[in-house]
């Protein structure tokens, strides 16, 4: 295998890893401080222990985000070094921003709500907890900014074979930032609500403290059914941008290789791309203009045009994705989230007649639909990442180019064989912990909350 290979392997593994962590902190922050909300406001012993024991499955969950974060921040360096030269003036700016203040808020703020339990006044306790919801969105609110500028790259000038800051404000309020933040911020809320409500119908399937998790069902319940259908029409959005911007991209997501006018949507397609033809096809009319511009007459451009344009423009090459990938990624974590907007709603459908804990049909389901948004999530990153591909940054930088010209194909190797048996044994201890002290349920005495620290 060759360098590049390897090198875009590692980072896939990483990311990916990382990537189950990310969405799942931010959305369980703000399902916290909403559980401690309704303490404060009620004073109720069911909400402050309720609070304490998803707080503690939040922190367990933080940390390991953390640990998989800070690899690849080496990585950039050490993988991609001629990526990092060229885009170093502007992609190092929000990562430092992030890490100096969404993540040093986060991480402050944690200990703060830790450790102020009986200590603080309670209104300065709750916001301790929301000003930690806070730090984790604006975290990945600042990598996001930094991925948007790869994905569509503005506010920079090109000297000397480098890509330099010149318009700060461009880049914070990137379009293509502008409809990713909100699908990702919005796609970690239903990942934390679905991972509540599993947990809830966890214990509720084993009798233990129904009463208590009920409370979070219903309240996990809302913020998923919510949630779920915000995450539909910000992907909405996302797409017409695509389209627009990234026309190669969608054209691959689509299956689409002639351009097409009205364009139809792609249900089903075996892809071949060494004949760059889909076969066994199954289309729905006028739906593909729909989605992309809103209308039944609008021109959608396939891969085999949108390829001879960008060899007039670019140079010779082959500017077309992984089909097959981006394809199938894109309609399963579509499909996936048409699942998640049914089941929510399906609960609260069974929560109005009063039997949300009665039926362990729907508990059992809970159990599974509570990993699959950390699927969709994975897929929704591939779509974006392999879907921009053969481009590092859209336009400007190959990723060929981007990778470090000094790094030995067997070095490479190494430390991919390493990093992915090291996750793998902190994919046994996250598991380990989780069960370890979600399987008790809330304590009796939920002051003894920070012996479990």
């Amino acid at each position: 295998m060759e360098v590049l290979e390897i090198a875009r392997w590692q980072f896939g593994i990483t990311t990916v890893y990382h990537f189950l962590f990310s969405p799942l902190t931010m959305g369980l922050a703000v399902l916290v401080a909403i559980l401690h909300t309704f303490y404060y406001r009620t004073n109720s012993e069911h909400y402050k222990r309720l609070t304490k024991y998803f707080g503690k499955l939040f922190v367990i969950i933080f940390a390991l985000g953390v640990v998989t974060g800070i690899v690849l921040e080496f990585q950039f360096g050490m993988a991609w070094s001629e990526y990092s030269r060229f885009v170093g003036d502007i992609f190092g700016i929000p990562l430092a921003i992030e890490a100096l203040l969404a993540f040093f808020l986060e991480s402050t703020f944690i200990a703060v709500w830790i450790f102020g339990w009986g200590r603080l006044p309670k209104k300065i306790h709750l916001a301790s907890i929301w000003l930690v919801a806070l730090g984790s969105n604006l975290s990945a609110l600042w990598i996001l900014i930094a991925n948007a500028w790869m994905q569509y790259p503005v506010g920079y000038v090109l000297n000397e074979g480098r890509a330099e800051l010149a318009d700060f404000v461009a880049i914070m309020l990137n379009k293509q930032m502008l409809v990713m933040a909100q699908h990702t911020i919005i796609a970690a809320f239903v990942t934390g609500g679905l991972f509540m409500l599993g947990i809830s119908a966890w214990q509720i399937l084993r009798n233990n403290q129904v009463e208590i998790f009920g409370k979070s069902a219903r309240i996990s319940l809302i913020f998923t059914a919510v949630s779920s259908l915000l995450v539909a029409t910000t992907g909405h959005s996302q797409a017409q941008h695509t389209v627009q911007y990234q026309p190669m991209k969608m054209a691959a997501m689509e299956g689409l290789w002639e351009t097409e006018q009205p364009a139809s949507f792609s249900m089903f397609a075996i892809i071949d791309q060494e004949n760059q033809v889909s076969r066994r096809e199954f289309r729905l009319p006028y739906m593909l203009s729909i989605l992309a511009y809103n209308n039944t007459t609008s021109e959608v451009r396939g891969m085999l045009d949108l390829q001879q344009e960008y060899e007039e423009t670019f140079g010779p090459g082959n500017y077309i994705p992984p089909v097959a990938i981006v394809y199938w990624s894109f309609r399963v974590m579509v499909g996936l989230g048409i699942l998640f907007i049914l089941y929510a709603f399906l609960g609260l459908g069974l929560w109005l007649k009063d039997s949300l804990e009665k039926s362990r049909w729907y508990l059992k389901i809970g159990l599974v639909m509570m990993f699959m948004p950390l699927l969709a999530n994975s897929l929704g990153w591939i779509v974006t990442e392999i879907g921009r591909q053969p481009w590092v940054v859209y336009g400007l930088m190959f990723t060929r180019d981007g990778v470090s010209p000094n790094v030995s194909g067997e070095s490479m190797l190494l430390t991919t064989i390493v990093f992915t048996l090291v996750y793998g044994a902190l994919a046994a201890v996250a598991v380990y912990l989780i069960h370890r002290f979600a399987k008790p349920g809330t304590p009796e005495d939920s002051d003894k909350f920070l012996h479990a620290y």
